[in-house]
């Protein structure tokens, strides 16, 4: 892959994460405690080998801009080798992106100065491990001109939201439609292939993909190259993604090399485009044997340092113990006399005692001028299927998610969870009540 360009398209409003979103842009959105979206994209990059990555941004990008400084500043221009982040600048007339090829078309400077083999496009608010060199393998074994990473997905959840591929026997796209209401399946399943939006293009089919006034890369560059007739595939990425791992042992002085078995979690993809995906999808860390595995795995997922000091639990009498089951908590937080089950609770955030907080998603405080700027839950609370922002101040006895009407009533979004009576409620960054 050393001869590949990484764009990472960063700059999506994601408007239904509202109001997770109206601070920040879709892949600045805290995720897991300690990461943000972007940080599995790029942490995919890293693992992967790549080490030319530009990333593309656009939408209320100032949290991410400080993120990137802060945690992606490790790669050395001395060796040639960068993560730039690239704000839209109408770099071609007087509009912002019009949608991913004309990110792309704006910012192929890039392409031309750097002169790849390959140019892999990546979104940036996804949840998942990729071994992006599987895909070039792939790719090149194929003699591919175009890429498409899919996942497979149920017919109905494909629906209306992904651009769903007919593939022949080899794998090569025979057909395309950008998100169809009524999708085409896989022969003998339920399940479609849907676009995960990772695209892997041979550098001169891109260029020449780019020449004309085409917007999108799924509603019209795919569509297009298929007409031309291109060799165009799709790469199944739940069949496919499989990491291997290299292990030598000395035998006559030779190295050997060993497959190792892919991590249990490796087909796991997540677009957290909607509250109850991006709830469902942080609860999935919490579990004993999670189906998302942030723990002591072949690629680990790296972010940007809180510099918190450790979590502290506080006291142990009856019905006032400090306590966290099936749970993540991050550096800064004290929880002092309260239980938290089945959540995650991210950095700085205080949660007095004879509280509980179940199955819900705290983001915690931030450093302001160097100071802990806290979230902090007060005594008697009672929080359930919530998202909760940073910097939010809840006062003594507050229940949140129970009672819908009420959470309505206090100004606060809500979400049915599906298959249930129950719903998600949203916090909004520094609400007091």
């Amino acid at each position: 892959m050393k001869d590949t360009l990484v764009y990472v398209m960063a700059g999506g409003q994601g408007e239904r994460l509202r109001p997770l979103t109206d601070f920040r842009a879709k892949p600045a959105v805290p995720f897991g405690g300690i990461f943000r979206i972007i940080d599995f994209t790029l942490s995919n990059c890293i693992n992967s080998g790549l080490r030319k990555i530009y990333v593309l941004t656009q939408y209320k990008s100032h949290s991410l801009s400080n993120h990137l400084k802060s945690g992606w500043s490790m790669l050395s221009r001395r060796l040639d080798q960068f993560i730039d982040e690239v704000p839209a600048q109408q770099q071609l007339g007087g509009s912002w992106y019009q949608g991913t090829a004309d990110a792309i078309r704006q910012n192929v400077n890039f392409v031309e100065e750097n002169a790849p083999k390959r140019v892999l496009i990546l979104s940036g608010d996804h949840i998942y491990k990729q071994d992006y060199r599987l895909l070039g393998r792939f790719h090149e074994a194929k003699g591919a001109r175009l890429t498409v990473a899919c996942v497979r997905v149920p017919a109905e959840e494909a629906a209306g939201s992904f651009g769903v591929m007919e593939v022949d026997a080899d794998g090569r796209i025979v057909g395309f439609e950008e998100k169809p209401k009524v999708p085409k399946t896989i022969p003998g399943t339920t399940d479609c292939l849907a676009s995960m939006g990772l695209y892997l293009f041979d550098a001169d089919c891109l260029l020449q993909s780019l020449a004309g006034d085409l917007l999108d890369f799924g509603k019209d560059v795919i569509p297009m190259l298929l007409r031309r007739g291109e060799p165009v595939f799709a790469y199944d990425f739940t069949e496919r993604n499989r990491f291997e791992e290299w292990e030598y042992t000395k035998r006559e002085g030779v190295r050997q090399k060993e497959l190792v078995p892919a991590a249990s979690d490796c087909t796991y993809w997540r677009d957290v485009g909607t509250l109850e995906q991006y709830w469902l999808a942080n609860l999935d860390l919490v579990q004993p044997v999670p189906k998302f595995n942030v723990y002591g795995e072949r690629f680990p997922v790296f972010s940007s340092p809180g510099h918190f000091p450790p979590a502290k639990f506080v006291h142990e009498t009856p019905g006032r113990t400090g306590m966290a089951v099936n749970s993540i908590v991050a550096d800064g937080v004290i929880v002092s006399g309260a239980t938290v089950r089945n959540s995650i609770v991210g950095c700085g955030a205080y949660v007095h005692s004879y509280t509980t907080v179940e199955s819900s998603v705290l983001f915690g405080g931030s450093l302001r001028g160097g100071l802990i700027t806290e979230t902090d839950i007060g005594r008697d609370c009672r929080i359930k299927n919530a998202i909760v922002d940073k910097n939010v101040r809840l006062s003594a006895g507050t229940a949140i998610g129970f009672d819908r009407a009420e959470d309505e009533r206090r100004g606060l979004r809500t979400v049915p969870i599906t298959g249930s009576d129950e719903h998600i409620v949203v916090v909004p960054k520094d609400f007091v009540l």
